[in-house]
């Protein structure tokens, strides 16, 4: 996750009624009008934080009727919980690192897995269901976009129909395994350090 979000989630984070939104969101969903009850504020003091919320993908927004429901982004939790974290623990000179060379028998079977999934003309076959595949088949097209250039969804669903038609899955795969990172439909690289390592899994 780059620098800048990191620096935009602590501020969001850095107001005591945001902190205490989240802590009552923690407990379930609730609505805009109940928060502002047990927090003793207006509505519309509730709707301003929630949308610094919002910015930074703490929480998630739905409507229904006259209601407006707040939740936890549960997943971009846990990645801003990691980022930092991250970027802590290797020296100050490594930001830039490249991801350790993989040993032989990892090579091999990333060379297999594209070479089975792809044609010969760079076209995705079909998106592998056994998770270590799919995450080779995700890095290898990730790779192909630019890192620290911001793309609008069009821009990434016609990048992605370059290779396989069902352009939303794949950029929601892309998400769910922290190859991009999206804020208010635009969608960064994100460094190659954050990405889930398939070497890891079995």
């Amino acid at each position: 996750m780059q620098l800048d979000k990191i620096v935009n989630y602590h501020k969001a984070l850095a107001d005591p009624t945001r902190i205490r939104m989240l802590i009552l969101l923690s407990e379930g969903e609730m609505t805009g009008q109940e928060l502002a009850e047990k927090l003793y504020l207006s509505p519309a003091t509730i709707t301003h934080h929630a949308a610094k919320l919002r910015a930074v993908s703490l929480i998630h927004e739905r409507r229904d009727k006259n209601a407006i429901y707040f939740s936890l982004d549960q997943y971009f939790l846990k990645q801003y919980e990691g980022s930092l974290q991250t970027l802590l623990a290797k020296p100050a000179n490594a930001l830039a690192k490249e991801v350790e060379p993989m040993d032989e028998k990892n090579e091999r079977l990333k060379a297999s897995v594209l070479r089975n999934f792809f044609t010969a003309e760079g076209k995705l076959k079909h998106i592998p269901a056994q998770l270590k595949k799919k995450r080779i088949v995700l890095e290898s097209l990730a790779e192909q976009l630019q890192e620290g250039r911001s793309y609008s969804e069009k821009e990434l669903n016609a990048f992605i129909k370059q290779y396989h038609p069902d352009f939303a899955t794949i950029r929601r795969e892309f998400i769910m395994h922290a190859y991009l990172y999206r804020e208010q439909e635009v969608y960064e690289r994100n460094p190659r350090e954050m990405w889930e390592r398939w070497e890891t899994l079995a």
